[in-house]
């Protein structure tokens, strides 16, 4: 069978339609020392870090506009912002007491350099306090050779990232990115190692389809059976389940078939995506495991245009992430 053509689209019930002075007084006994005057919330203590620890983390990522306004900020407890930092994101995260944590990447080559690795630590903390921000999701998505100077490199740099921020900024949270399933041939990571070193991971079980494993068809993003045997593999490995967060998509992929033409263009099209009913068998396994959380890549993929359908679907994408009492 001749390969499909493929985009990447967002699970949006209609096509976008375009998403919708107080003096601050210095608190110097209450916000942290790099707090004060530049704190861009009406209530300086916003400015203060997050540090409670939720027993169930919904872990979203934000990659900017303004769509934070219409999430579902009863279940949040960390943001990655993986667009422009928006002050007032950060301010109205925290009254909900949900975290926003910096995205962090590096040239794999360049961390096995311990200069390097202590400036570019030093520059995300202090990114972080200027901020105001709780901690850094570490997003290195390279490949790696096992037992080489970039693997021990990595966990290196891990392990002093969370050790600074945690001793920088009070409650931070320090996280890693992996793919989702431990036996990836060319990202061969110290999993156990990393996991020990920061406080959870982030499990990307999406974009699994891949030429490495299988012949690259029209066919599930992130199919069931192997996304939760790639849980599987990672507590065979020796990872508590409390150190995995489930990550879902929140996107799909429309698939051109190319042998076959029926539509207004002449083609027929294939289109794969999680929705509600889908999801919630992977969140089932989440409970039963007691893994850490779930959240998802990423948030601004749903409607929030308004519209009564749209605003239906999108209360059901969130909603199923509630774990079931």
């Amino acid at each position: 069978m001749s390969l499909p053509q493929l985009g990447r689209l967002c699970l949006l019930a209609h096509p976008p339609r375009g998403i919708l002075g107080l003096t601050l007084l210095l608190l110097p006994l209450l916000l942290p020392f790099w707090a004060g005057a530049h704190c861009p919330c009406q209530d300086p203590a916003l400015c203060q870090p997050i540090t409670d620890h939720p027993d169930f983390e919904v872990f979203v990522f934000h990659v900017g506009n303004k769509t934070w306004k219409f999430y579902d900020w009863s279940q949040i407890t960390t943001v990655v912002i993986f667009g422009k930092y928006d002050p007032e994101l950060m301010c109205y995260a925290h009254s909900h007491g949900a975290r926003v944590v910096l995205k962090g990447d590096a040239p794999i080559m360049d961390i096995t350099d311990p200069t390097f690795r202590a400036s570019w630590i030093a520059q995300k903390v202090k990114l972080a306090k200027i901020q105001y921000m709780d901690g850094i999701n570490i997003d290195i998505e390279q490949d790696v050779n096992c037992l080489s100077t970039e693997y021990y490199a990595l966990t290196t740099l891990v392990k002093e990232t969370a050790d600074s921020f945690h001793r920088e900024i009070e409650g931070s949270q320090v996280t890693f990115d992996v793919s989702w399933s431990p036996k990836s041939k060319n990202r061969c990571y110290n999993y156990t190692g990393i996991a020990d070193a920061c406080d959870f991971l982030f499990v990307m079980s999406y974009d699994e389809r891949s030429l490495a494993l299988s012949e690259c068809i029209a066919a599930a993003n992130a199919p069931y059976k192997e996304t939760l045997t790639g849980y599987d593999d990672y507590i065979k490995i020796g990872i508590n389940p409390k150190k995995l967060v489930m990550g879902i998509p929140w996107y799909g992929y429309d698939y051109t078939c190319l042998n076959l033409m029926e539509d207004s263009a002449g083609y027929f099209h294939q289109v794969w995506y999680d929705n509600p009913q889908s999801i919630s068998l992977k969140a089932a396994y989440i409970q039963k495991h007691g893994l850490r959380g779930i959240g998802m890549w990423h948030a601004n993929c749903l409607d929030y245009s308004g519209d009564a359908l749209a605003k239906q679907q999108t209360e059901e994408m969130w909603k199923v992430l509630k774990p079931k009492l």
